[in-house]
C-alpha cells in the first residue's frame, strides 16, 4: 500500500490531535455515570497536581479506561485498562495493560505497554516495550534503544528515529528517517529524502515512494482558467448590475452624479475614507466599550466598498453613452468594461484602487449632500413698492377718493348750458 504525501499527514495530525482532545473531554464528564467492564486489580493510578478531570470509572482504584486532562499529566502508577490523556507534557511512568490514547506536545512513554498506542504531538518519545501496534503522528518520533513494538508501526511525521525493535512492518511519511534499531518485516515510507538505514537493520524489503507534487499548468491551461473565471464573472456580476440599474436607477444616477463635475473630488474624498475608517475601526475594538458601534461601522463599510462596483459599472456606462439611453444599458455595457480590466494583470490592480475610491467617494459626497441635518435655504424677501400719489394730505385709512369727473364745456358767461339764438 503506498502512502499519501507527508502534507495529508501533518493534517490527519491535527486532526486526529483534536478528535481526542474532544474525546478525552467528553470521556471525563461522562465517566461517573458509566460502568465499564473491569480488566482486574491494579494498584492505583496517580496524577500530578496539574490534572485536571484524572480518575477512571471505577472510584480512583486504577481499574477500567483513565481519563487524564491537564497542563502537566503524570501517570505513575500502573493502569488495568486504557488510558485516554490529553495535555501540553504528558508522561507515563506506570505499566498499561491496555491501550494508550493521548494528544499533546510532549509525549513520553517510559512504561511497558500491553495493547496499542494511539499517540499525537509534537515530541513523541518511546522508551517503555509496546506489545502491540503503534500509530504516532508528530514533529519529531524517537523510539530509544529500550523501546520496542510487538507488531506494527505505522505515522507520520518530520524526523523519525528509530533505535530500538519493531516486530513487523513499518509505514511511515516522513521528512528525515533513521533506523539504528532493527525491523522484522518490511520498511514501506514516503519521503524526498533516502533514509539512513543501518546494515542488516530491516529483515524485510526497503520500498521508498516520493511524493508527487502537482505538475505546474502549461500556458494553455492558465489561459483556459483565466477565461473561464473571465466568463463567470461576466455573467454574475452582470447580473447583479442590471438587478441594480433595473431597481435603484436614480440611486445610480445621483451618486454618479457626484463624478461628472468633480470627479478629483470625490478620489480624495474615497482615499481619505480609506485610510481613516479601519483606523478608527480599530481604535473603538481596543476601547471594549466601543466594540458595538465598530462592528456596525465595519457592516456599513463593507456594504459601501461591494457597492462600488456597481456605481464604477453605472459611471463608466454614462461616460460611453452620453445620449438618453436605459440605465440597464449603461450599467450592462459598463459592468463588461470593468470585469474585463479587472481580469487583466497588473492593470487590475490600478483599476481596483480606482474603482474602490472614486465609488466610495461619490457615495459619501451623495450621503453629505442629502444629510438630513442640512438647513433648507430661506426664500428671499421681495418688497413690492407702493403706487405712487398725487401730492397732498395724506390718507388716515381706507383708498384715497377718486379723482373727479370730466367738466362740461363752459360758454363766453360761464358755466352752464347754454341757449341757441333766436332767429326772427
Amino acid at each position: 500500500m503506498r502512502l499519501l504525501s507527508f502534507l495529508p499527514r501533518l493534517i490527519s495530525t491535527v486532526l486526529a490531535a483534536a478528535l481526542l482532545v474532544l474525546t478525552a473531554a467528553t470521556g471525563a464528564s461522562a465517566a461517573p455515570s458509566a460502568s465499564p467492564p473491569r480488566v482486574g486489580p491494579a494498584a492505583p493510578a496517580t496524577v500530578d497536581d496539574d490534572v485536571e478531570g484524572g480518575g477512571g470509572t471505577d472510584g480512583g482504584d486504577g481499574t477500567g479506561p483513565q481519563f487524564y486532562s491537564g497542563v502537566t499529566v503524570d501517570v505513575s502508577d500502573n493502569v488495568s485498562g486504557d488510558v485516554y490523556a490529553s495535555g501540553q507534557t504528558i508522561t507515563i511512568d506506570g505499566d498499561v495493560t491496555g491501550d494508550i490514547i493521548a494528544a499533546g506536545q510532549t509525549i513520553t512513554i517510559n512504561g511497558n505497554i500491553d495493547g496499542n498506542v494511539r499517540l499525537a504531538g509534537q515530541d513523541i518519545t518511546i522508551n517503555g516495550a509496546v506489545s502491540r501496534s503503534g500509530t504516532l503522528f508528530g514533529s519529531d518520533i524517537e523510539v530509544s534503544g529500550s523501546g520496542s513494538f510487538g507488531e506494527d508501526l505505522v505515522g507520520a511525521g518530520q524526523d523519525i528515529d528509530i533505535a530500538g525493535t519493531v516486530g513487523r512492518d513499518v509505514e511511515v511519511g516522513v521528512g528525515s528517517l533513521t533506523i539504528d534499531g532493527t525491523v522484522g518485516g518490511n520498511l514501506s515510507y514516503s519521503s524526498n529524502e533516502e533514509a539512513d538505514i543501518a546494515d542488516g537493520a530491516v529483515a524485510g524489503t526497503v520500498d521508498r515512494s516520493v511524493p508527487q507534487t502537482a505538475p505546474e499548468p502549461t500556458a494553455g491551461e492558465r489561459f483556459v482558467g483565466w477565461l473561464l473565471g473571465l466568463l463567470y464573472a461576466l455573467v454574475a456580476l452582470s447580473i447583479i448590475t442590471v438587478l441594480s440599474a433595473w431597481l435603484f436607477p436614480r440611486l445610480l444616477h445621483r451618486v454618479t452624479d457626484q463624478l461628472i463635475p468633480r470627479p478629483w473630488k470625490a478620489l480624495l474624498v474615497g482615499f481619505v475614507a480609506a485610510v481613516a475608517v479601519p483606523v478608527g475601526v480599530l481604535l473603538a475594538l481596543i476601547t471594549v466599550i466601543g466594540i458595538p458601534l465598530a462592528l456596525s461601522w465595519l457592516l456599513v463599510w463593507t456594504v459601501l466598498t461591494l457597492a462600488t462596483f456597481v456605481f464604477g459599472a453605472y459611471y463608466i456606462g454614462r461616460l460611453v453613452f452620453r445620449g438618453r439611453q436605459h440605465p440597464v444599458v449603461k450599467a450592462l455595457v459598463g459592468g463588461v468594461i470593468l470585469i474585463v480590466a479587472l481580469h487583466i494583470p497588473w492593470l487590475n490592480i490600478v483599476v481596483w484602487l480606482a474603482m474602490v475610491f472614486f465609488g466610495l467617494g461619490a457615495q459619501l459626497l451623495a450621503i453629505y449632500e442629502r444629510r438630513p441635518w442640512r438647513r433648507a435655504p430661506e426664500p428671499a424677501e421681495t418688497s413690492v413698492p407702493a403706487p405712487a400719489h398725487a401730492a397732498g394730505p395724506p390718507y388716515a385709512s381706507g383708498p384715497p377718493p377718486s379723482p373727479p369727473g370730466p367738466l362740461p364745456p363752459s360758454g363766453p358767461s360761464g358755466p352752464g348750458p347754454q341757449n341757441p339764438p333766436v332767429q326772427s
